[in-house]
């Protein structure tokens, strides 16, 4: 069965940086825009050229520098904005202008509402679509590949619509974007937009139709969906689904589902799914914005289950409840979860590839106290599990590092200077070390690893207040990993960076812990500022 390419436009440097909040550097876009050339994306929408000499730099840039993707420059139907984007795109061999204007009702009473556009609605639709007719065809002068947008075309009058989008392609569109710029469409009535124009637009199989929907009544993805199936060949989205109040339909969402179910849509992406997930965090860290965890596809617990029923399920066969696999969208594959809902299944299960050999006759008090800690934590994790299992075997402690001394330097116009002073209780031994950080936390961290010499990610920090007012405790969460294993240290303190060291610490000695006894020496990753630096918690 052969498939219709369906292309993918991403809009997450224009329409994702909209969202509050959102702003990129250049160096942050240029970055992003490598990535998403990587991934495959059909089009990059790199920005609006004529707003700011920031936006006109990025996409001058990122056209010039990027290659792969047909690289795409927002503008109004004005002169100056069609200019603006064909000097940005100048030289460029592979260049779009996208070019819109309102069509709804409300819009041009509204935003035209000034008389020199026409008194009456029916004076204010024509002069609309003289400004199409005539910013289509500047654009097409500039570059032969011009699309067309008919902003809030969800809300606008049918009839009108397709008048606008016939003018657009006889001035030379050649791709036409039907947007749902209110999010206010359900997937039928979009889907019947794109039945409209395919029957009656007499030129719209010579264009390429688009959407670009939004996510206000949490609609962007299926609308989207809707839209590919009703006869749309491109499909607008961002990373992660960021943009404008809730934001835009997700591309890997979209992506996804089109490679899942691709005999029910008949058609496919070139998208390179396995860069989905390290995208994802790569956008996450530049505009600040955490992925949830529940979030589909890229989510931390996309793949994971913590129910017992799952878990036994997932362990005979992953198809039970996967209908994809994590390694297709650059996910870890390890997905059992292990907390109050987990059964025997899943908790032996991970001790087994922790390297844990359990006797039999110890089974069931091991469960028993698995669950009795279940129920006091959201999560065990596997330095939980390590120190159940060394209880019922009587083993030492898991103890290796003790912080004895520390020491913070930081001020106005100063990089913030760390000291430590730990003891390695193997040996009796001490190490002082000093380090400096972008933020007090990672010059504490910095110093810690040079001391402890332990090489290892920083998977995530948190902290949050326990209490009110000035006196309050701070709770800071570290969790480390190595090796497809994580390690977990809590620490509490009104002095937030005592938590932070005190957490690292408790979290680095059960890592230590676990390499001591399951003689594992595999080191990942160059050590924590790889992970730490950037990342959102220090932005």
């Amino acid at each position: 069965m052969s498939f219709d390419h369906v292309k993918i436009f991403d809009t997450t440097l224009r329409d994702g940086e909209q969202a509050p909040g959102a702003a990129m550097t250049i160096s942050e876009k240029l970055r992003i825009a490598r990535q998403l050339a990587r991934l495959n994306v059909d089009i990059i929408e790199a920005g609006f050229p004529v707003s700011s000499p920031a936006q006109f730099d990025a996409v001058q840039r990122i056209a010039h520098e990027v290659r792969g993707p047909v690289i795409c420059a927002l503008a109004r139907t004005l002169p100056a904005d069609i200019e603006a984007a064909g000097e940005a795109l100048l030289g460029v061999v592979d260049g779009r202008i996208h070019t819109f204007i309102a069509t709804s009702d409300i819009h041009l009473m509204a935003k035209f509402h000034s008389t020199r556009y026409g008194k009456t609605l029916a004076d204010k639709r024509r002069t609309v679509l003289q400004m199409a007719s005539e910013a289509v065809a500047h654009a097409r002068s500039i570059t032969p590949d011009v699309e067309f947008s008919a902003e809030d075309a969800g809300r606008t009058d049918p009839g009108y619509l397709i008048e606008v989008i016939d003018t657009a392609i006889d001035a030379g569109a050649t791709t036409v974007n039907i947007p749902d710029t209110t999010g206010y469409c359900v997937p039928h009535e979009y889907a019947e937009l794109f039945k409209l124009v395919r029957q009656r637009c007499a030129n719209s199989h010579s264009v390429t139709l688009s959407t670009h929907c939004h996510d206000d009544l949490g609609l962007a993805v299926a609308n989207s969906l809707a839209g590919v199936l009703a006869g749309a060949r491109q499909v607008e989205c961002t990373i992660n689904g960021i943009g404008e109040r809730a934001g835009n339909a997700a591309l890997e969402e979209v992506v996804m589902a089109l490679n899942v179910r691709r005999n029910n849509f008949g058609a496919q992406t070139g998208i390179q799914t396995r860069l989905l997930t390290p995208v994802s965090r790569l956008v996450s860290i530049a505009t600040g914005f955490s992925v949830p965890p529940n979030k589909a596809i890229v989510g931390g617990n996309a793949f994971s289950h913590e129910a017992g029923i799952h878990q036994h399920g997932v362990l005979k066969s992953r198809e039970t409840y996967e209908i994809m696999r994590a390694e297709e969208v650059g996910q870890r594959a390890e997905s059992i979860r292990l907390g109050r809902h987990s059964g025997r299944h899943g908790l032996f299960s991970r001790l087994e590839g922790l390297g844990i050999a359990v006797a039999e006759e110890q089974r069931e008090v091991l469960y028993r106290q698995f669950v009795a800690l279940a129920d006091k934590k959201k999560e065990v994790y596997d330095e939980d599990l390590k120190e159940l299992a060394r209880r019922a075997t009587g083993r030492p402690s898991a103890e290796r590092f003790r912080l004895d001394q520390m020491h913070v330097s930081a001020g106005t116009g100063r990089q913030p200077r760390a000291e430590v002073l730990v003891t390695h209780l193997a040996s009796g031994t001490t190490r002082r070390e000093s380090a400096d950080g972008d933020g007090p936390v990672a010059a504490i961290y910095k110093a810690i690893d040079q001391a402890t010499g332990s090489h290892h990610d920083l998977v995530n920090y948190a902290i949050r207040s326990v209490g009110e007012g000035a006196d309050a405790m701070g709770e800071v969460t570290v969790l480390v990993g190595a090796s497809g294993s994580f390690f977990r240290g809590v620490a509490r303190s009104t002095d937030v960076l005592q938590a932070s060291a005190t957490s690292y610490i408790r979290a680095l000695n059960q890592l230590e812990a676990f390499r001591t006894d399951e003689k594992h020496v595999e080191f990942v990753g160059d050590g924590i500022m790889q992970s730490f630096q950037g990342t959102p918690q220090e932005k």
